[in-house]
């Protein structure tokens, strides 16, 4: 498995969880019964497997190589589009832990914006993983060399090594499962 391949297997987790958070968001919506703190757990999730982990080595080693070797058409088209919906991403996110703790201090109308910033979230993933998986990924396999490629698959294997480490991924898939389980 080179880097790009393990890149599109985390992009799976990531969509395992956005089925959560619809799932999650349409039981706010219909007023059935939801543990609020679960949108906790996936906001941990979000920042720190998808954000943190995932995304770092799209935005420090991928996109960075990529933009270096490519030229700045690519660096500032493609890539800070990428970028962008990153940023767009984590303001769903801060924006989401927003509206729980107002709902949670006692404001209901807060509901609402707990199921805009979940969607919003959800639609925004699914489209930008979408444009990843078919479109850059595709296009740095073909535009980089085998040796640039190389360098991509050492240093994101670098940081998949520390996170093993730590027990990152083991932790993140365990809790993804937790939160599917509380949806069957």
């Amino acid at each position: 498995m080179n880097a790009i391949e393990l890149m599109k297997e985390e992009h799976k987790l990531i969509k395992r969880m956005l089925i959560v958070v619809r799932k999650f968001s349409i039981k706010v919506l219909n007023n059935e019964e939801i543990d609020y703190n679960d949108f906790y757990s996936v906001i941990d999730f979000v920042r720190n497997y998808a954000d943190k982990h995932h995304h770092n080595k799209e935005e420090v080693i991928l996109f960075k190589k990529m933009s270096e070797v490519l030229g700045e058409r690519i660096a500032n088209g493609p890539i800070m589009g990428m970028l962008v919906e990153h940023d767009l991403g984590r303001l769903f996110m801060g924006n989401l832990e927003l509206a729980l703790r107002k709902f949670q201090a006692g404001d209901s109308d807060s509901r609402v914006d707990i199921i805009a910033n979940a969607i919003a979230y959800t639609d925004l993933l699914n489209r930008h993983i979408d444009k990843e998986d078919t479109a850059i990924y595709t296009f740095a396999q073909k535009r980089l060399s085998v040796e640039q490629l190389a360098e991509i698959d050492a240093q994101c294997f670098d940081v998949e090594a520390e996170a093993i480490k730590k027990g990152l991924q083991d932790k993140y898939v365990e809790l993804l499962s937790k939160l599917e389980s509380k949806l069957v």
